[in-house]
């Protein structure tokens, strides 16, 4: 119900003049203020429903297909993407929105998944699933079904350099002797042995840095009635599969390994992690994000080749 707020930060993204569009996904009440505001300064303003209509209830879905369509509507104007159009007849996905497709279609077929992608320049972490009921009674905060997360300082090439630092270059000198070298001459692709164990002890870390992120926890709230325990962010115990795709988690030898310490690396047990009996696929076509966009037009077809590249079929 907030307007103040929502006035506010329309005239403080107008006073900015950037030539970007803006969704409006909040107080319909103050829709039309907002959009008055933003198309002053030249600003196309998309209005879409409210995302928080009511108190623990989320309604995301209908600015999901708002933000694709203005993906779709401006991805034409970068650099190199002009002639797009002139090739593609149907729908222009992100690869990340096109993974969430593919997650929420295995969530379909198999139950609650978790998909994470580690790739050069992010790490992103695709959640489908509601949770558990014992979670949810004790939940401070709504959180949807469908939850990503994309992690723009943990790549394993653009930003190699970051996760390095996170690691502390103390301890990666302990564990790999050559790291300055190796660092130093980073490869798009690992060729050789050790250049390969590299990124997979980067990649481990990049896995854990982005789960923490993404996942819930627990925390404890003091009160007239003394300690209470509540839990906020996205709930993953009721996750049943864990499925990696992208370049490291398709091509890496220790994929499977580094997967399967997830539930393991729940310090204190405070977050809110997968059980250790889930399992571990691999899109092992690397076929995820192709299928996403595959199943705008070909459902059926779409689900048996990721059934496929899992293992499963």
């Amino acid at each position: 119900g907030d307007k103040d707020t929502a006035i506010f930060n329309s005239k403080a993204i107008s006073s900015l003049h950037l030539n970007v569009p803006v969704i409006f996904a909040g107080n319909i009440q103050c829709a039309d203020e907002v959009k008055h505001i933003l198309k002053e300064d030249g600003i196309k303003v998309y209005v879409t429903e409210n995302v928080y209509p009511r108190i623990d209830e989320l309604n995301v879905e209908p600015a999901r297909k708002i933000i694709q369509k203005v993906f779709e509507e401006n991805i034409t104007k970068a650099p190199g993407m002009s002639s797009v159009r002139s090739i593609v007849n149907q729908n222009i996905i992100p690869t990340p929105g096109a993974v969430m497709e593919s997650a929420m279609i295995l969530y379909g077929e198999i139950g609650d998944v978790i998909v994470i992608d580690v790739g050069g320049a992010t790490t992103d972490v695709h959640s489908v699933t509601e949770g558990s009921e014992e979670i949810q009674r004790i939940s401070i905060s709504p959180e949807p079904t469908a939850k990503r997360t994309v992690e723009g300082d943990l790549g394993v090439y653009v930003n190699l350099e970051n996760i390095v630092e996170k690691i502390g270059m103390g301890k990666v000198l302990k564990d790999f002797t050559d790291a300055e070298e190796l660092i130093e001459n980073k490869k798009a692709i690992p060729k050789t042995k050790r250049e390969m164990e590299f990124i997979e002890y980067l990649t481990e870390e990049a896995v854990k840095t982005a789960v923490r992120r993404h996942a819930g926890t627990l925390k404890y709230i003091y009160g007239p009635t003394g300690k209470k325990t509540v839990a906020e962010g996205k709930d993953l115990t009721n996750i049943k599969w864990i499925v990696g795709t992208g370049g490291a988690l398709t091509r890496l030898n220790k994929r499977i390994e580094i997967l399967s310490k997830i539930p393991k690396d729940n310090a204190g047990g405070k977050c809110l992690y997968p059980k250790e009996n889930v399992k571990v696929l691999i899109d092992e076509d690397y076929i995820m994000a192709s299928i996403g966009a595959l199943s705008k037009k070909h459902m059926e077809e779409s689900k048996i080749i990721l059934m496929h590249s899992l293992g499963l079929i």
